[in-house]
């Protein structure tokens, strides 16, 4: 391995197609304003470099990041690349990472519109991020102790898991498919609607109208707060053990609820059973 240190890039793909390089406290920046520094590449480690400029790592397989930071100018920064590991390290410019595939991201800080399109296995653990249209048409994602903030995050997703997470977003988890989530808190309006096969566990669900018009929609031991409209049109196995504000015409299947403020039905094909039960409607 080849190591570069303490350097100034600025030239367009100034490390294009290299392989088989360490890349130490070097600075992507200055006045040529070049583009696509890494693309092309393999075998690169970047650790504690400044990412000032576009397109840094595109097409490259096998590369590991850490301490680095990639500021606002630093746009669409790892597209169409694969076998990554980010650690330590802030993702600021927009479009972070788009179709790529087998990542693994660890205690890093995401500032980052369309953050996540199109990825394919991508682990995240200790992390925080700031997105809207967050990981659109992703699969195989597994998420731990991640904490969000935004707007119309994992639309379209499948095949994947959450686990220990804390949501601040809208319109989440629609059109989501095979997702299982656990032990999160999830606030925000309107969750999960047209979503298929998504299963909440020990969850904490806050806000407006959940969880619409789902299929294979479950609920085990789940608190909802603030959750008025719930339901409606969803096929649905639900135990909730806090009251829920109102259920609107679920399509079929139980929900279980220790109290329901209004159960609506104006609709002949809303079928679905909510049983009041009292404080042990999960045992």
């Amino acid at each position: 391995m080849r190591t570069i240190t303490n350097l100034t890039f600025d030239e367009e793909r100034a490390l294009y197609g290299e392989r088989d390089i360490i890349v130490k406290d070097c600075r992507f920046d200055g006045p040529a304003d070049g583009e696509s520094a890494f693309k092309e590449c393999a075998n690169v480690t970047a650790e504690k470099c400044f990412f000032n400029l576009r397109y840094p790592f595109w097409h490259d397989k096998n590369l590991k990041i850490s301490g680095s930071e990639m500021t606002e100018l630093c746009r669409a920064a790892l597209w169409y690349s694969h076998d990554i590991e980010i650690a330590d390290t802030r993702l600021h410019g927009i479009k972070a990472l788009r179709e790529c595939g087998n990542v693994v991201m660890r205690n890093c800080d995401i500032i980052s519109p369309e953050f996540g399109w199109s990825v394919s296995g991508l682990e995240m653990i200790d992390c925080t991020a700031e997105s809207e249209y967050f990981m659109m048409r992703s699969t195989n994602l597994q998420f731990k102790n991640v904490r969000f903030k935004g707007k119309y995050s994992f639309q379209y997703i499948e095949n994947s898991t959450f686990e220990n997470c804390v949501f601040d977003t809208k319109d989440a988890f629609w059109h989501a498919k095979n997702v299982i989530v656990k032990n999160s808190v999830v606030k925000g309006e309107y969750l999960a609607w047209y979503c298929e096969n998504v299963t909440f566990e020990n969850c904490k669900i806050i806000g407006t109208q959940p969880l619409c018009y789902c299929k294979g929609l479950k609920l085990i031991n789940c608190e909802m707060i603030d959750t008025d409209l719930c339901f409606e049109k969803s096929e649905v196995e639900a135990c909730v053990i806090t009251p829920i504000v109102s259920v609107k015409n679920p399509l079929s299947g139980h929900i279980y609820a220790p109290d329901v403020g209004e159960i609506i039905r104006d609709d002949d094909n809303s079928r679905g059973e909510v049983i009041i039960c009292g404080e042990c409607c999960c045992a």
